[in-house]
């Protein structure tokens, strides 16, 4: 009981200092450096797409150097007969879209709210307002302030991710460095690797190989669900558009699909430019507009992702989204999109580092001889 009591004194008194200093300082020190950090995670996760043909070749027997040509070769000739194929239409569509369809479909949005056309389409609308109802009129004013904050917000973010992120040169610029770096790290990976690992003392090295699997698992593993989820997102959203009617179905549908990249957010920013061209075009097909965008949404959100994803990508929701806050702090507005990978890469830290090797926690039952102390009681059990 003694020893017991030593151990738990030792961890009130010096444990308890030691690791919130620890955790200060790293988080400290993740500020300080987060543009360097997110060029790097950046760079790893596009290494990750890259080594995922390079695998595949690699089953077939071809050498790394050359499945690596291949998979680059491959991936520039699937973008010109992309690029070849759907851009100009796509680029059409979308001029199209931002020039004439949503200034236009923001003005009749205003009028229809305001002669009261939206309670005759949504009549639980006046339910829900009540009184106050007849009351509320928007102009334009009102919109292009509403508009101008939301803009002025996301430069608040965006500025807080990377210096060089102020101008368009400087993010050309900033996206050359992510793939040269990646290649760098494509070429030889291992000696990267390898040059990680030997920071960690020798007890603790196969330790950090299993994480770095785990990680790397992990990250495949999102990638492949975003990638399929996006074309889901993108191919429903565009036919569900189509069948009611919108000109602009191909470009809206690409749009759900890029903004599907971004949880939580990428649904709700992808209705209100839906919604503009829908009141303009096809207004009594708004409502369908909305049960398209969240439909589609939610069959992917709730039944094709939890087929696709694996236990070791199951985040809990709200983890998700608390990730996306506290990335959006640290990275700005790329930190909100790369949210859940680095949430992911945060949680298998915290699982394998802090619970199972710090606190040596492995799931497994405790034996009833520890409980050896009074205040240490036995539950009922064991």
């Amino acid at each position: 009981m003694s020893n017991l009591q030593n151990s738990s004194s030792g961890w009130s008194s010096t444990n308890r200092l030691v690791v919130p200093l620890i955790l200060i300082a790293i988080a400290v020190a993740i500020w300080i450096i987060r543009s360097i950090l997110l060029l790097v995670f950046a760079s790893i996760i596009l290494v990750v797409f890259f080594t995922m043909p390079v695998r595949f070749l690699g089953r077939y027997g071809v050498r790394r150097t050359p499945a690596i040509l291949l998979s680059l070769v491959g991936l520039v000739v699937l973008f010109i007969i992309l690029a070849r194929l759907i851009l100009p239409s796509l680029i059409e569509q979308f001029s199209i879209l931002i020039t004439q369809e949503i200034p236009r479909g923001i003005d009749a949005l205003i009028q229809w709210w305001n002669s009261g056309q939206i309670y005759d389409t949504f009549p639980f609308l006046r339910d829900v307002l009540g009184p106050v109802s007849g009351e509320l009129r928007l102009s334009n004013e009102v919109v292009n302030t509403v508009v101008n904050q939301i803009s002025s917000a996301l430069g608040q973010v965006g500025t807080s991710v990377l210096p060089v992120l102020g101008g368009v040169a400087n993010t050309v610029l900033s996206l050359l460095i992510i793939f040269f770096m990646s290649m760098y790290f494509l070429t030889d990976p291992k000696g990267y690797e390898e040059g990680i690992i030997k920071l960690f003392p020798l007890w603790y090295r196969h330790r950090v190989r299993e994480i770095k699997d785990r990680i790397d698992f992990t990250l495949r593993g999102w990638l492949q669900v975003t990638f399929i989820s996006m074309v889901i997102t993108g191919v429903g959203t565009a036919i569900g558009l189509a069948i009611i009617g919108i000109e602009q179905w191909v470009a809206l549908g690409v749009l759900a699909g890029l903004l599907s990249f971004i949880p939580n957010f990428g649904p709700i920013v992808a209705l209100i430019p839906s919604i503009a061209v829908g009141i303009l075009q096809a207004p009594e097909n708004v409502g369908w507009i909305i049960v398209v965008i969240y439909g589609v949404s939610a069959v992917q959100s709730q039944l094709i992702s939890p087929l696709l994803v694996n236990e070791s990508l199951n985040i809990p929701p709200v983890l998700v989204l608390l990730g996306q806050i506290i990335s959006g702090i640290f990275f700005g507005f790329i930190g909100i999109m790369l949210a859940v990978p680095i949430t992911a890469v945060v949680k298998i830290l915290v699982d394998e580092v802090y619970i199972k090797d710090i606190l040596g926690d492995r799931g497994e039952e405790l034996p009833k001889e520890i409980y050896i102390d009074e205040e240490l009681t036995a539950p009922d059990g064991i």
